[in-house]
Order: C-alpha cells, then sequence, then structure tokens
C-alpha cells in the first residue's frame, strides 16, 4: 500500500464512527430510469432502420441519426454518472441529450414527409393501437423482435413517437433536478453546509462536555469536603 492509500485509510478510521453530514449524492441508478430504457431502444432501432432503410453510401443522415440516438442515450448516462458532484454538469448533460432527441425527432420526421408517408398523429387509425404499445413498454426485448417486420412507415413513426415520450420525460425530470439544485445547491454549497453543520455540531458536543466537566469538579469537590469534614 503506497503512502496516499494510508493516510487515506487512517482519515478515514479516524472520522468513520462520527456522523458527518453527506456532500457526495448518491448517484442516479440510470438503468432503472424510463427514459433512458426508451432512449436505448431507440438508438438500437435507429441503427436497424438506417441499414434496412437509408443508402449506406453517399448519405450522411445515416451517420447523423445513429449519431444522434447515440448521444441521446450516452449523455443521459453521463449526466447520472456526473450528478453525484455536480448537478449542473448532469442537466448540461441532460439538455444534451434533449437536444439529441429533438435533431433525430426531426430526421424521423423529415423522412416521412419526404417520401409522402403519413405522420400517426391523433385521428390516425394507427395512432392510439401505438400510444397503447409504446406507452408501457420499456425495455429493448419488447420492440426488437418487430424491428426487422415493421415498415418504414412503422418504424419511423414509432421511432417519432419514442422522441416525444423520452422528450417529455427528460423535462418533467430535469425540471425535478433544477427545483433539487436550487433547494440544495451544488457540490460547493453542500460542502460549506457540512462543513458549518458539522462544525456546530462539535461546538456544541464541547460545550456540553465542558458543562459536565464542571458539574463533576463541583461534585468531586463536595465529596472532598464531605470526606474532610468527617475526619475533623
Amino acid at each position: 500500500m503506497d503512502n496516499t492509500s494510508t493516510i487515506s485509510s487512517s482519515v478515514y478510521d479516524k472520522y468513520k464512527d462520527e456522523q458527518v453530514p453527506q456532500v457526495i449524492k448518491s448517484q442516479t441508478n440510470w438503468e432503472t430510469l424510463h427514459f433512458y430504457k426508451k432512449s436505448d431502444v431507440l438508438y438500437q432501432m435507429t441503427f436497424v432502420f438506417c441499414n434496412r432503410f437509408l443508402p449506406q453510401y453517399g448519405d450522411r443522415t445515416v451517420d447523423q441519426m445513429v449519431q444522434a440516438a447515440r448521444s441521446g442515450k450516452q449523455n443521459i448516462v453521463e449526466g447520472s454518472a456526473d450528478g453525484a458532484t455536480s448537478t449542473e454538469m448532469e442537466l448540461k448533460l441532460l439538455n444534451v441529450a434533449r437536444a439529441s432527441i429533438h435533431e433525430l425527432r426531426e430526421d424521423y420526421r423529415d423522412f416521412l414527409i419526404s417520401r409522402q408517408l403519413p405522420i400517426w398523429q391523433p385521428g390516425h387509425a394507427r395512432f392510439q393501437p401505438m400510444l397503447d404499445f409504446c406507452i408501457p413498454r420499456n425495455s429493448l426485448e419488447d420492440y426488437q423482435p418487430f424491428f426487422n417486420r415493421w415498415s418504414s412507415e412503422e418504424m419511423a413513426n414509432i421511432a417519432l413517437t419514442l422522441c416525444h415520450m423520452i422528450d417529455s420525460m427528460m423535462n418533467k425530470y430535469i425540471k425535478g433536478k433544477e427545483v433539487q439544485f436550487v433547494k440544495e445547491g451544488g457540490i460547493k454549497e453542500r460542502m460549506y453546509a457540512a462543513r458549518t453543520g458539522y462544525r456546530k455540531g462539535q461546538d456544541e458536543r464541547l460545550a456540553q462536555l465542558e458543562k459536565e466537566n464542571a458539574e463533576l469538579r463541583a461534585e468531586v469537590n463536595r465529596l472532598r469536603k464531605m470526606i474532610e469534614d468527617k475526619s475533623e
């Protein structure tokens, strides 16, 4: 073990039993976030969609769509990881993820419009069944069996709908994080609050010990005087 590890271990041993306020927040388990799960579905679906329905050479749209889908997913992961120490960085990366999803949404919309394929909106016969399928289903296993069976119209509309759902869920999640940031601050504010709170607790404990010590001294003096009086 090197000196750094030895020092770190000794510092930990010194303070491990004390109630020290938490500075580093618990990391969000991004794998449980529904919008992350749907973003993973969207990335895998986009990869298959581009291979099936777009030219493999000479069309930059393929790379743009795949990268936008990947950016949406990966920035959710990175933002959640960074959120343990920096809410500011988490919010920044989550907004980058949203921007990537917006870009991808426009690509799917342009695909449908340029090929004169219908966008399934309220009133379209396929709209409600599509919502009934997509809303409760978040895992890749729910969608993957259909990747090579759906037509380009079906796949693009479902991907477009997933983009809208992910964006809506992320928007609500980010607003919650913003409220949390206003209330709790960033790591600097939490460190300051932890230090001042810890010092206040230590001062209160010291004052209590001094009071107890004074009471003990008074009791010792009383007993000593009692013994002296009896010996006379």
